[in-house]
C-alpha cells in the first residue's frame, strides 16, 4: 500500500474529503465532515480506522498489524500497520468498512444527500 493508492480509494468513495486539521502531517478522510481514517503522511506507517466494536477485539487477536487505536477510542477505533503484514485488499476493506460505520451514523437528511 502506498500514500496516492489510499487518497485515490478513499476520495473516490461519496461525499470524501481529504484536510490536515490536526497539523501539517496528518492527513485525515471525512464524509459528510465525519472522520473515517487518518494516516501521517510523512511516516506513513500505520492508518486510524473506524470499526465496528464487535469486531475490534477479533482483528486485534487475528492480526498482529492490528492495533487499539492510536490517540482514538480504543472501543470504535483500530490502528492498523502498514508494514505489509496486511494485505492490501484486508487494507482497502476495513477502510471502506470505516467510511459505511461513519455513514450509517450519519443524519439522514445526510446519507440521502451521498445517493
Amino acid at each position: 500500500m502506498n500514500l496516492e493508492k489510499l487518497q485515490d480509494f478513499c476520495l473516490s468513495l461519496p461525499g470524501t474529503a481529504e484536510g490536515f486539521p490536526f497539523g501539517e502531517t496528518t492527513l485525515v478522510f471525512t464524509v459528510m465532515g465525519k472522520l473515517f481514517a487518518l494516516v501521517d503522511v510523512d511516516a506513513f506507517e500505520s492508518i486510524n480506522l473506524k470499526c465496528d466494536p464487535e469486531e475490534v477485539e477479533e482483528l486485534r487477536e487475528r492480526y498482529e498489524g492490528v492495533l487499539p487505536g492510536y490517540h482514538m477510542n480504543k472501543k470504535h477505533w483500530n490502528t492498523v500497520l502498514l508494514d505489509g503484514s496486511i494485505p492490501d485488499r484486508l487494507l482497502l476493506e476495513w477502510t471502506r468498512n470505516s467510511y459505511d460505520l461513519v455513514v450509517k451514523g450519519l443524519p439522514k437528511k445526510l446519507r440521502d444527500q451521498l445517493g
